[in-house]
């Protein structure tokens, strides 16, 4: 049964979609049939894997309020190694559309069931927001969580409402929600911030934290302007090689054998 994680975090420009986008890019490099889902209205994942939001006519917003069978809205890119449920600014408007619909908080959740065993590892990525459709991300991540935090002091100020919003989720519609791995991204070593706010995350997610930490890089930066994942275009740059890490150690984590395509 593939693995579904969830990635996670309510302030924006912490690299969610960054991580979604390029972790998946590596895991499919080492053989694993990968799924992105998108659930952001904004649709910065569909963008930035060259992607037109705007002509996107069947994607995830049409299976969630319509509930169309979501395999029929399922792009594959064989150059990326990835499969990607698109999102469009249709999406805006589905946390007033959800409100009036039943079981308005486990809808992805349905959409996501069947389709784990068609794929290794599927990964959600998020608004960054608490809204009903973040909540449907939380309730279909089946395997976890995975929260990037920028190596800021203000990207630490929204962890407690995170956490509080995780704990709600337990209690009330799927208690064995888990925290699978915190990332953390836009590391700089040259100073002391970033190893302090590594210090303060690992004190929050004691033993929930990843070894593999994402610098700051100019090439991932660049990357999403090209519609491509680091690991096309720019495979050799110290930001490609921290998602390869970072998949590598989520694959140990979980028993997978590593088997890296040859292109």
């Amino acid at each position: 049964m593939g693995k579904v994680y969830t990635i996670v975090n309510q302030k924006g420009g912490v690299g969610k979609t960054t991580t979604s986008i390029n972790l998946g890019a590596y895991l499919g490099l080492f053989q694993q049939r990968v799924l992105l889902v998108d659930i952001d209205p904004q649709a910065n994942a569909t963008s930035c894997l060259g992607i037109d939001k705007n002509a996107v006519r069947n994607g995830i917003y049409e299976a969630l309020i319509g509930e169309q069978p979501v395999s029929d809205h399922i792009l594959h890119n064989s150059r990326f190694h990835l499969s990607l449920l698109p999102s469009s600014p249709n999406l805006a408007g589905a946390e007033i559309e959800l409100i009036d619909l039943p079981e308005r908080e486990t809808r992805l959740r349905k959409l996501i069931e069947p389709l784990r065993s068609r794929y290794d590892y599927i990964l959600i990525d998020c608004p960054p927001s608490l809204g009903l459709l973040t909540l449907n991300g939380l309730t279909a991540a089946f395997d976890g969580v995975i929260i990037p935090v920028q190596c800021e002091y203000l990207a630490l100020e929204g962890l407690g409402q995170l956490t509080h919003t995780l704990g709600r989720v337990r209690q009330s519609l799927f208690p064995t929600l888990d925290i699978k791995g915190v990332v953390l991204t836009m590391f700089d070593g040259r100073t002391n911030l970033s190893a302090d706010v590594m210090g303060e995350v690992q004190r929050v997610f004691p033993n929930r934290v990843f070894n593999t930490f994402i610098p700051r890089s100019i090439r991932l930066a660049e990357a999403p302007s090209f519609g491509m994942p680091i690991s096309v275009y720019a495979p050799e740059s110290n930001g490609a090689k921290a998602y390869r890490a970072l998949a590598m150690e989520l694959l140990s984590s979980n028993g997978d054998a590593i088997h890296e395509l040859q292109e």
